[in-house]
């Protein structure tokens, strides 16, 4: 009872469920194992004896948080099988926000890593790829926060309300005056409605379709361009919006244009002295999605020439700061609580998945890939990372026929030179298969997941 008692309070006390640091998260010295839910919790696990106590904690996962990770997510995580830090040995997996990890060296034990947002450019996604670490991203959980601060962007963007703010606080002092000046000085701040114009959308996933919707419902005539247009997106779509065959016809038609599209080679820089030609004279642009869409220094000159009327971006930058027709916000998009507990939630839910059967969904380096079923009574799962070449799927077979398993299932799925397979097998897989499979040609990791 002792020896339980010590190991339970060294993973238990960690979690603080209102703590500050780390949204709650276990954290060095929290209070959760001194609070009347903490002793309850303990006391409930110990009556159910000891060897059920211990074996579990033995198959514990690790999970390391590199940033602030809502409470409302990793409750979701069950305490008697998950342990949460922000410093922590040998983690399975990483939950991360914007924490940069480019040049991050990952314990060789970690397996996947759950960013609690869309974007991924602070992930060094394809050399974990090649490592097999599958790298998990939260598609429109965040969707409706940038979205109503992409409506923002519009009202911003056409009513000098900044500017006019300005103005009336300069009033302050002249008391009883204030009322006239402020009408007296209203003409300098007049902007125009949304209803009637129109809104280019490029880019129509999660976000995109939300701000679409959203615009035809404010009166706005809604033009959108996604070549890439997944039929989920499609079906959410007003039946108003019309789609663009080609980019140019939008940029041409477009008193607005808003980008949703994410930060990739091919995408770095698009806003700009070309595309920038093909616009509309005067169109305001919005940009909530990433800083590198936009060349800067382009728009800029387009501002001065008076082809750009302005713009609202959500990546402040110093050649763009003090200029009145750029309206810079600090990365406001999902920072509102209901994101980030929306993105917390579907992480933590994508790791458990994954940790536990194997399954990926909304990975941004691996496909997409599940069983049916469950693993086989007293039978194994093997998750098997590899390159996408002839012959793998042979190569398992092989081992397994000389290891004398039966194979109950499987599933191989593809995405580029990447590609992952499930094997259900009957009985358990012992090492030497594991280490046989591991040494296979193509092979880059293999797990397996015990019934």
């Amino acid at each position: 009872m002792a020896d339980i008692l010590k190991l339970y309070i060294r993973t238990s006390c960690e979690w603080d469920a209102g703590g500050k640091e780390n949204g709650g998260a276990r954290q060095k010295g929290s209070s959760f194992f001194n609070s009347e839910a903490g002793r309850s919790h303990f006391f409930s696990t110990v009556s159910e004896g000891p060897t059920r106590s211990l074996s579990r904690s033995l198959k514990m996962y690790k999970i390391q948080t590199l940033d602030r990770i809502s409470a409302v997510g990793l409750d979701n995580f069950p305490r008697d099988e998950y342990e949460i830090a922000s410093e922590i040995m040998k983690p399975d997996a990483i939950l991360v926000r914007s924490h940069d990890m480019l040049s991050m060296e990952l314990d060789e034990n970690v397996k996947a890593v759950a960013r609690a947002g869309a974007g991924v450019n602070n992930i060094p996604c394809k050399d974990l790829a090649a490592k097999g670490v599958v790298v998990f991203n939260t598609p429109g959980a965040n969707a409706n926060a940038v979205k109503e601060l992409v409506i923002l962007g519009l009202l911003m963007a056409s009513r000098p309300v900044i500017a006019a703010n300005k103005f009336c606080n300069g009033l302050a002092g002249k008391g009883a005056e204030i009322a006239t000046l402020a009408e007296k000085g209203k003409k300098d701040y007049i902007g125009n409605e949304l209803k009637g114009k129109t809104l280019g959308v490029i880019g129509l996933g999660a976000i995109g379709a939300q701000v679409a919707n959203t615009a035809i419902e404010l009166g706005m005539n809604v033009v959108g361009y996604d070549p890439f247009l997944s039929i989920d997106a499609a079906w959410s779509l007003n039946h108003m919006v019309k789609h663009a065959e080609t980019l140019d016809t939008v940029l041409a038609k477009a008193d607005y244009l808003t980008f949703h599209v994410p930060e990739t080679p091919d995408t770095k820089g698009f806003v700009n002295a070309n595309t920038i030609k093909n616009m509309k004279d005067g169109v305001r642009l919005i940009n909530i999605a990433r800083g590198g869409l936009v060349n800067n220094e382009d728009v800029l000159a387009a501002i001065n020439s008076g082809k750009v009327s302005c713009m609202v971006t959500d990546f402040a930058a110093e050649e763009l700061l003090n200029n009145d027709k750029v309206i810079c916000m600090p990365h406001l998009g999902a920072s509102t609580p209901e994101a980030e507990d929306n993105c917390a939630v579907m992480a933590v839910k994508e790791l458990r998945d994954f940790l536990e059967t194997g399954a990926i969904k909304n990975s941004v380096n691996y496909p997409k890939c599940k069983m049916d079923n469950a693993i086989p009574k007293n039978g194994t799962r093997l998750c098997i990372a590899h390159k996408n070449v002839p012959n793998m799927i042979a190569q398992f077979t092989s081992v397994l026929g000389e290891a004398k398993l039966n194979i109950s299932g499987m599933v191989d799925q593809n995405r580029g030179d990447i590609a992952y397979c499930m094997i259900d097998v009957d009985g358990k897989v012992e090492e030497a298969t594991l280490t046989a499979l591991g040494s296979a040609d193509g092979v880059i990791k293999v797990r397996p997941i015990y019934a």
